[in-house]
């Protein structure tokens, strides 16, 4: 396992914990190695809404969007994001979009 994992994973630990704070700053550690790692963006952005700061954590998880447009949960975490900031019309562009993704997504997959 690698350091950005570690922290990442210490973030994890202090997230279960409702030790936002800290997880808060594993999860940046993390990025500080790795600018592009969407899985501490995401935890990040979750961490930051769990203490309140909607801004960061639209911030953040926006940049994982850029990063990684394929992924569901980042559309996902903004609309609720932007829900929970009373800005209904972008909650519900962001809940489309990440819609249409995973139907995207679930139609590219091969039958079984």
């Amino acid at each position: 396992m690698d350091e950005k994992e570690r922290h990442y994973l210490a973030g994890i630990d202090h997230f279960g914990e409702d030790r936002f704070d800290q997880a808060i700053e594993e999860y940046q550690k993390a990025l500080l190695i790795d600018p592009s790692y969407v899985d501490a963006l995401l935890a990040l952005g979750m961490a930051c809404h769990h203490k309140g700061l909607l801004d960061k954590a639209i911030e953040v998880t926006q940049r994982a969007v850029e990063i990684n447009p394929n992924e569901v949960m980042a559309y996902s975490s903004l609309s609720m994001f932007f829900q929970e900031k009373g800005m209904i019309k972008e909650a519900e562009e962001w809940q489309a979009k990440a819609r249409m993704l995973s139907w995207k997504q679930e139609l590219g997959k091969e039958p079984q």
